[in-house]
């Protein structure tokens, strides 16, 4: 365990104790997960422990590049649409405004593991593992969740904990599950400490109560969910299958990981060693009528300093009275090194999720892309389909959460509303399309006009006026509108 590893449990310590210690509750702990989160946060973070600045070992950080291609294709053209009612208006437009948001959660998401969506009043706040503390689950649900939220201001640190449960009970020989929600702040001189009490009024958090009444739908029932959400990764948890957290994606492939880089490093390494280089004496670099017999061995090697070679042009001394020169053009052996990242990534991609050869390194560019999905990539397919449903379970969460926030602090009027995805396909190629089109046009299966409007941003009046003026004094029929 590493120093900063070491120094992030220990705070996070203090914050469970300091949980346990106002809540009266004890925390629910799971050391091998704590442990595997940990481990693949730093990964995503761009320090693994495999990184050897001696050995010349460095991270190209794909752990990254693929939780951020796994969020863009379950996020391509989200569309997110409420209807039903005021309320239904008031959500769409608290949702409209954090659209830029959810393709940040669903990366979280994969390389944590699990990410909660939480409403503030104002928009939503996201949290990983490593930002919460469990309390009670039943049935892979959560019923009880501490969340930490910080600030610093000045050279204070101010620490929120949020406590949301459900508390079983019977009223009038009924069971009913009331929510609620517990608010303690914080203040201290750093961040590696949680601090002293402080009266939520002289935090930022002062319109929240500290202590919520019962929390439960107008007609006495038991709310239907959390007040949040919470996105899993699809993948079952073989690490620990009593926890509710999900794995992050790459959980399974870190000795891949680490072998990519090994690789990668070793790669870059040969090819930065294969440059040419160019042996040859004072003789020939220094400049005409220079006195090389009369220098002093000091004199030369301060002269040599001065001379401010390329770098792969070194000076060496002549043995002999002809003078020396040697060019050395040092063999790559990438090819077969290419093949076995090309291999590394096919396996590294496979364990993911992905198709066989979705990722392969590019060697113009010295980077790892991602190929277009075909149609017949169905490994590709299944799993963002996977994760779009675990996006649409936590998004649906959530807004709820956003539902019930606004009649706890009554920001809204009381209305029904109903929430409609709609998600943009995978395999489409953009300029596969707008070529087919094209053809189309000249082929005269259809105007101009729409090709215009459809691909390059026009209005129809603009697009139409813009064909007409290209028409020659004698329609060819390319242009003209049908």
């Amino acid at each position: 365990m590493g120093l900063i590893t070491t120094i992030k449990r220990w705070i996070e310590m203090i914050f469970k104790s300091q949980a346990e210690k106002d809540f009266k509750i004890d925390v629910i702990e799971s050391p091998v997960m704590e442990a595997i989160t940990q481990k693949c946060a730093n990964i995503y973070r761009g320090t693994p422990p495999w990184v050897d600045a001696e050995d010349g070992i460095k991270t190209i950080n794909f752990s990254k590049s693929v939780c951020s291609e796994t969020a863009r294709l379950a996020t391509l053209a989200i569309g997110i649409r409420v209807d039903g009612s005021a309320r239904a208006e008031w959500l769409q437009k608290k949702i409209d405004t954090m659209y830029s948001q959810i393709r940040t959660w669903v990366e979280y998401g994969c390389a944590y593991g699990t990410v909660f969506i939480k409403p503030n009043g104002t928009g939503f706040d996201h949290f990983t593992p490593l930002d919460v503390l469990l309390v009670d689950c039943d049935n892979q649900e959560i019923r009880g969740i501490i969340f930490k939220d910080q600030y610093t201001q000045g050279d204070k640190t101010y620490t929120r904990l949020e406590y949301h449960r459900f508390v079983d009970s019977v009223v009038d020989g009924v069971e009913v599950s009331p929510y609620y929600i517990s608010n303690r702040a914080y203040v201290s001189d750093s961040a590696d400490s949680i601090g002293k009490p402080i009266p939520m009024s002289k935090t930022k958090w002062a319109d929240l109560m500290e202590e919520t009444p019962p929390i439960m739908k107008a007609n006495g029932e038991s709310l239907d969910g959390p007040m949040f959400g919470v996105f899993r990764t699809p993948q079952a948890n073989n690490i620990d299958q009593n926890t509710i957290l999900g794995l992050p994606i790459y959980a399974e492939a870190v000795e891949e990981l680490k072998d990519l880089d090994i690789a990668y490093s070793r790669n870059a390494r040969e090819i930065k060693d294969s440059q040419k280089i160019i042996l040859a004496d004072d003789r020939l670099l220094m400049p005409d009528g220079t006195p090389i017999h009369a220098q002093t061995p000091d004199g030369l090697a301060r002269r040599r300093d001065d001379m401010y070679l390329p770098h792969y042009v070194k000076n060496v001394y002549g043995n002999d009275q002809k003078e020396f020169y040697q060019e050395i053009n040092p063999r790559l052996n990438t090819d077969a090194r290419l093949t076995g990242i090309n291999a590394l990534l096919s396996q590294l991609g496979y364990k993911c999720g992905f198709s066989n050869g979705y990722f392969v390194f590019n060697e113009k560019t010295g980077m790892v892309t991602a190929t277009q999905v075909e149609a017949d990539d169905r490994r590709t397919i299944q799993l963002v389909k996977d994760v779009r449903d675990k996006l649409q379970y936590c998004m649906d969460g959530a807004i709820y959460a956003l539902s019930v926030y606004a009649d706890l602090y009554g920001l809204a009027p009381v209305g029904t509303y109903k929430v409609t995805y709609d998600f943009g396909d995978i395999t489409y190629n953009y300029q596969e399309d707008k070529a087919t089109w094209w053809n189309y046009v000249v082929q005269r299966k259809v105007p101009a006009w729409k090709y215009f409007v459809k691909f390059e941003g026009m209005t129809e009046s603009e697009a139409k006026a813009m064909v007409k003026e290209a028409e020659p004094d004698e329609k060819t029929g390319l242009f003209e509108e049908e």
